[in-house]
């Protein structure tokens, strides 16, 4: 980690290695494709082998509630920004323009304002960042993500039985 200064503005660099990002996606049950950049690092992250949608949901949905109480991360839907983190999500979309239910794009920013911090005010290094990172896509495989609000990032995780009868 490595403290920058431009002008008044103090910024944290996180020393992220792509490989072991890579690797932690692999541990988590995903294969992917990583592009470093200076600023970012940028992954599509997909589970084709998996049986369901991966679990990102809507938080609006009354019928969410159960996962919404036990969520540990969530998504602003309008801009995809991962609250409290320095991570970004997309879905990935077919050619149709519909969400693909076991890939999205992972944007993770290695330069932060030095004011920082994570929840309970942690202050947030490579390490702290990798368990972060395998927290979150072990979220979005087995527990739950929550989209709060409608814009850019859709719901993958839906209900699909119907009210009423058949009939």
């Amino acid at each position: 980690m490595q403290v920058l200064q431009a002008g008044q503005h103090k910024f944290i660099y996180l020393e992220l290695q792509p490989e072991m990002v890579a690797s932690i996606a692999r541990q988590a049950g995903f294969e992917t494709r990583a592009k470093d950049t200076a600023r970012t690092i940028q992954l599509d992250l997909s589970a084709p082998a998996r049986q369901g949608p991966l679990l990102l949901f809507d938080a609006a949905d009354p019928a969410n509630l159960g996962w919404f109480s036990r969520c540990q991360f969530y998504i602003d839907g309008l801009t995809g920004t991962v609250m409290q983190t320095p991570m970004t999500l997309a879905n990935k979309r077919d050619r149709s323009g519909r969400a693909h239910l076991h890939a999205v794009r992972l944007s993770i920013s290695k330069e932060l304002p030095a004011t920082f911090r994570l929840p309970g005010k942690q202050p947030l290094t490579e390490q702290v960042f990798y368990h972060l990172f395998l927290n979150f896509l072990n979220a979005l495989m087995k527990t739950g993500i929550a989209v709060c609000g409608a814009g850019s990032v859709t719901a993958l995780a839906v209900r699909t039985e119907s009210v009423g009868s058949r009939n």
